[in-house]
């Protein structure tokens, strides 16, 4: 155990810097760090560093590193989609760019829904328009490309949304799609391809594209994950999650090292996924749909795998360990599982599924957020903006905090990040820091 602490923690240190969250779900990819003293109590307007304004909606988590954070947003006046840099240690405005017109065609998401990511050295955003736009930290554009014009259109129902990721020099992203035009989206003279493609964060172009077949109908062949690094015996892999299927990918290449699928046999068609996958203690979670179960897949198997080879599967209906939409956090050990639908918040135990205790969120609205997991504490936000503050030990409710007043049919989504002392709590119109007003890096 200890062996394999030490592998994860030199591997992330060589990815980001102590203190950074400049991945949408990390520096370690799972929803947690290693930040102490962060604030467990606070209001509107009590412990607040600042306040920046943002010009409108989304559920774009920030990414910090160092004294920067980059948002993704839309421009709602102008209809616009927006890249934006702010100063972490004030707020201020560094700069912005404008990306591309139009910002929503449903009304459940917008096109600014994916995550920016960084690496220290530049920064990558991606919309749901296929636009994908690197830029340096002076907010220099290095490339920009559209990867619907070199791929074609986005096969999805709904707003495709999916983040990038960044690993040892490569940028991964995802599209896991129907294979037939759905409502005017996708190719009409062949079928859509899902697939993975690696890209060069410097140039921007293309290292390799890698097929993903599924055996999914309709909407359960698409996905809004995002592919997850993951270490076993201190070699990286890629998961990918969605199309009724997990699967562990070479970094390099993209060749598939193993699958396992279905949490869906009867290929219902309306399973389309969301959470991200997540590992710890060799054991990565697929979490099914719709208030299915959740699946542990031990790390280290190879090939087509089938039932017998998971560790376990959580309990039968009503299910409490189950997640639709959220990504769930690992962290001191174990897996905290934010179910949305039932309103349940459960930690368990990665290697046998054993529930260690299970709450009732707190709250008026809904939790689509996904967990973060620091300093002994578990955050929330729900979709009316009321962060929650809850013990990591234990599952008590420590503090509710109202931080919003969502209107016009808007919801809180993204998630609440810590960097180098501080929260960063996004909300339809606000991006808060939270705690101390820090100090400038050197």
């Amino acid at each position: 155990m200890k062996f394999r602490t030490l592998m994860l923690l030199l591997t992330c240190v060589s990815v980001t810097q102590a203190g950074d969250w400049p991945h949408w779900r990390g520096p370690h990819f799972n929803g947690s760090t290693e930040e102490t003293n962060l604030p467990s109590a606070w209001t509107r307007t009590e412990q607040i560093a600042w306040r920046a304004e943002l010009p409108g909606s989304s559920a774009a988590t920030p990414v910090i590193w160092g004294d920067r954070i980059f948002i993704s947003s839309v421009d709602a006046e102008r209809d616009k989609l927006v890249a934006i840099c702010l100063n972490r240690t004030s707020g201020e405005r560094l700069w912005q760019h404008d990306i591309a017109d139009e910002t929503h065609r449903d009304r459940r998401s917008t096109y600014g829904a994916p995550s920016p990511v960084t690496d220290g050295e530049r920064v990558i955003f991606f919309y749901s328009t296929g636009d994908l736009i690197g830029f340096d930290f002076e907010g220099r554009r290095l490339w920009a490309r559209n990867i619907q014009k070199d791929y074609g259109t986005f096969a999805f129902l709904w707003t495709f949304a999916s983040s990038p990721t960044l690993l040892d020099g490569k940028l991964y992203v995802q599209v896991l799609q129907r294979d037939v035009p759905v409502s005017g989206r996708g190719l009409r003279d062949r079928p859509n391809e899902s697939y993975l493609l690696a890209i060069d964060p410097e140039t921007g172009k293309t290292l390799w594209r890698h097929i993903r077949p599924s055996q999914a109908r309709e909407e359960s062949r698409e996905a809004f994950s995002t592919p997850i690094p993951v270490w076993h015996e201190g070699k990286p892999q890629l998961v990918l999650a969605g199309g009724d299927a997990i699967t562990g990918h070479d970094p390099a290449t993209g060749k598939e090292l193993w699958r396992w699928g279905t949490w869906n046999p009867r290929r219902i068609t309306h399973w389309r996924l969301v959470p991200s996958p997540v590992a710890g203690d060799g054991i990565v979670l697929a979490c099914a749909p719709k208030s299915s179960p959740v699946y542990g897949v031990p790390l280290g198997q190879q090939g087509e795998l089938d039932d017998g080879d998971l560790a376990w599967i959580s309990g039968h209906e009503p299910r409490d360990v189950s997640s639709d939409v959220p990504t769930p956090a690992y962290y001191d050990g174990d897996f905290f599982v934010l179910n949305d639908l039932r309103r349940k918040l459960s930690r368990v135990e990665p290697r046998t599924g054993n529930v260690k205790w299970t709450i009732d969120t707190p709250g008026r609205a809904k939790y689509e957020a996904s967990p973060l997991a620091a300093d002994g504490r578990i955050y929330l936000i729900n979709h009316a903006g009321e962060a929650a503050v809850l013990d990591a030990a234990t599952g008590d409710v420590l503090h509710v905090i109202p931080m919003d007043d969502p209107s016009g049919g808007e919801v809180v989504r993204a998630s609440i990040v810590a960097a180098r002392g501080n929260l960063f709590i996004r909300t339809t119109r606000h991006l808060y820091c939270v705690g101390p007003r820090s100090p400038s890096s050197p």
